[in-house]
């Protein structure tokens, strides 16, 4: 079998960017590695969620777990970095914080793994981390030279495809009348994602959307059910997150590839 591993930010990137990959290479007979920068110290959750005394980041780590399993991940790793928050807030400087930390240190870290696991398949995030997060930034830095490190042969980074997401706003704006919609505006921020001229790699991961649905419920204490990732109606569902969007250099000019594991053994 050949190996994908799949590198992130905090826990509940993994589902909601590659959920779909993951699953489909999982199905495919592949062995798939998630790797995990952060325990998500900084994410937020309403009172009374946790118990007395309990740390987020322990129930982040649990929730992780879960989702890795409905995913198909046979191994998950945490890289021992704390959360950054959002950019410009002082958890970005804070010591030990993801984005303080040396690319060459974590990339050596993620290296080392790559080499142990033999991967065939790295995922990171293009080079402004899909929106611009701080954590997810550094995820495509370390990724990329990780690579370079370990000589994984195949490196997409994830994506936002943003004229995609301009389609779907206008589908949604003419099925409501012209009304305004809740879909978040974000094909006109250069901020967000990337022109789907520089995307190379368009996966179909439509038969996985349950899985990956199921994956985001694992991680309660960040994705509730009244969210915008688990409250659209199934077809939405399936138009913002029943593909998933990446980059491979040296690929293209335009969308050359839909399987991240094309042409890889699987036994």
């Amino acid at each position: 079998m050949a190996t994908m591993v799949t590198f992130h930010a905090h826990p509940d990137d993994e589902c909601i960017a590659c959920g779909g990959v993951m699953r489909m290479a999982y199905e495919q007979g592949h062995r798939v590695v998630l790797v995990v920068a952060t325990r998500g110290e900084h994410g937020e959750v309403p009172d009374g969620f946790l118990a007395e005394d309990e740390p987020l980041w322990q129930r982040r780590v649990a929730e992780t777990t879960a989702a890795a399993d409905i995913l198909g991940a046979s191994r998950v790793e945490f890289l021992g970095y704390v959360d950054s928050g959002m950019m410009g807030t002082p958890a970005n400087e804070a010591p030990g914080s993801f984005w303080t930390a040396s690319v060459e240190e974590a990339a050596g870290k993620l290296a080392a793994i790559l080499r142990e696991e033999s991967a065939d398949v790295l995922t990171c995030y293009d080079d402004n981390g899909g929106y611009g997060h701080p954590d997810h930034i550094q995820v495509h830095r370390v990724g990329m030279r990780a690579a370079e490190l370990a000589g994984t042969p195949r490196v997409y980074q994830n994506t936002i495809n943003r004229d995609h997401m301009a389609r779907g706003r206008a589908l949604a704006t003419a099925a409501a009348g012209g009304a305004e919609t809740d879909l978040p505006d974000i094909e006109n921020d250069p901020g967000f994602g990337k022109p789907e001229s520089e995307i190379t790699s368009a996966v179909d991961v439509t038969a996985h959307l349950a899985a990956k649905r199921k994956a985001m419920r694992a991680h309660a204490s960040q994705i509730s059910e009244d969210s915008f990732f688990l409250s659209l109606p199934d077809e939405a569902f399936a138009y913002a997150f029943g593909t998933e969007w990446f980059i491979r250099s040296g690929q293209g000019p335009g969308i050359t590839e839909t399987d991240l594991m094309a042409g890889l053994p699987t036994s």
